[in-house]
């Protein structure tokens, strides 16, 4: 069982509990306060039932592994041992994890400025023949001034294999051959080539990491071919093709680095040159939004063209990109496993893709003021629907009414719900082009 959490102001040994940061299949970490040195630190304690005899003395060894890497991107551990019948692991507290960093834009120069720092951490256990195993954005840590340090070294391997033991974890991170129990350097840099391929795009390649992976277009515009190809490299589902070490990566980072910053100065001057030709349809993506943003709830964005999206829309009508899988994050609290659309948890039956059925994990009704219409089923035990389902989510049964946009009268001849013709291209229920329907 997890332990029970700790609260604040609560004393532990000489530490005086602050707020919890977080909490993940292996431990909560607790932002605290060392009341000896006066220093804020942060405290890992793993949930009970993954401390045993086995884990203690796997710890013990690998702190010992680790106690040499003294690196400066390499998080030192401060303590870790039982502190008033816990187990506690104790490190310098940051400001915050890159994870948390990248929930917002990051920019190329920050993006190469990170990965040589990671890179160096790595490439430095590397030398001293450790690897890490778990390399995520939540196990790097920064500080002011843009300073990186990677941390859970050692301990990393131990958690991943208390949790994988445990019935219990995500593969994340992973590389393929690291999935099937054999890591070796060559993982590390798979894990280091996803997290660069993120902060240049906004988006996690996931399994089966076929290249090019999802916004490649996007991405190859904005940033030098070496740089693409150092990344292609790196995630390579072969682990011969890939880097031998995290060092051997660095290098090539570093060979390439002048060029990758030089082609993003060079893309400015063409982009300012090419300013009036995007201001008008920054001009219109605006007005569309101040006209129909709300109505249609376009907070989302086409990684193609940059206009503004639905989650509900399958195309993209500014430009026909296809959008039959969801790619970003949804505010529902749960997704469709096929299409990724967001679902609520007392829904049955996912009512954008006709998906399979869903155990539900409870019988409570959640009212939601998106419900707008009714479903056409008189059997059917609810019959809410929102706007531009296609399916009934209690019922399963296929909507017959048309969904129309407020504030148009604009139809799609092809599928007869509603479009705007004034800023659309294609149609975003049915895909088609609207000059030729």
């Amino acid at each position: 069982m997890k332990h029970k959490g700790l609260r604040a102001r609560q004393r532990l040994g000489k530490y005086r509990i602050l707020s919890k940061l977080g909490e993940g299949s292996f431990a909560i970490v607790y932002k605290a306060m060392d009341t000896m040195e006066g220093m804020p630190v942060a405290l890992k304690i793993p949930h009970d039932h993954l401390v045993t005899d086995e884990v203690i003395a796997d710890f013990r060894s690998e702190v010992r592994l680790v106690a040499r890497l003294k690196h400066p991107n390499i998080l030192p551990l401060k303590n870790a041992d039982f502190v008033d019948g816990r187990f506690v692991i104790v490190h310098p507290l940051g400001d915050r994890t890159l994870a948390d960093r990248l929930r917002s834009r990051i920019s190329l120069t920050m993006a190469i400025h990170y990965a040589e720092q990671m890179l160096a951490a790595v490439a430095f256990a590397h030398e001293h023949r450790v690897i890490h195993c778990d390399i995520k954005p939540d196990n790097m840590i920064l500080f002011s001034g843009g300073e990186l340090m990677l941390t859970d070294f050692g301990i990393a391997k131990v958690a991943l294999r208390t949790v994988r033991a445990s019935g219990s974890g995500t593969i994340g991170y992973c590389a393929p051959e690291q999935a099937m129990g054999q890591p070796s350097f060559r993982s590390d840099v798979f894990a280091l080539g996803l997290i660069l391929y993120r902060m240049v795009s906004g988006y996690l390649p996931e399994w089966p990491f076929q290249w090019p992976p999802h916004r490649y277009d996007r991405v190859r515009k904005r940033i030098h071919p070496d740089l693409l190809q150092l990344i292609r490299r790196a995630i390579e589902n072969e682990p011969r093709k890939r880097f031998s070490d995290a060092g051997a990566m660095l290098a090539a980072l570093q060979r390439i680095k002048r060029r990758a910053l030089q082609y993003r100065d060079q893309e400015r001057s063409v982009k300012s040159s090419n300013q009036a030709m995007r201001d008008w349809r920054t001009v219109r993506r605006k007005q569309f939004r101040r006209q129909y943003g709300k109505i249609l709830d376009t907070h989302l964005t086409c990684p193609r063209c940059d206009s503004p999206v639905a989650e509900s829309m399958t195309t993209c009508p500014w430009c026909g990109d296809d959008r039959l899988v969801h790619r970003d994050s949804t505010r529902f609290p749960i997704q469709c496993p096929r299409c990724r659309r967001g679902l609520k948890l007392d829904w049955i039956y996912c009512p954008w893709c006709y998906g399979e059925g869903f155990e539900v994990p409870n019988t409570r009704h959640y009212s939601d003021t998106r419900y707008t219409g009714r479903c056409s089923n008189p059997a059917c035990s609810r019959k809410q629907l929102m706007p531009f389902m296609r399916y009934c989510p209690w019922c399963h049964r296929k909507v017959k009414r048309k969904w129309l946009i407020e504030g148009s009268s604009d139809i799609c001849s092809s599928c007869g719900w509603g479009v705007v013709r004034e800023f659309w291209s294609y149609c975003p229920w049915c895909g088609k082009a609207l000059g030729e329907i």
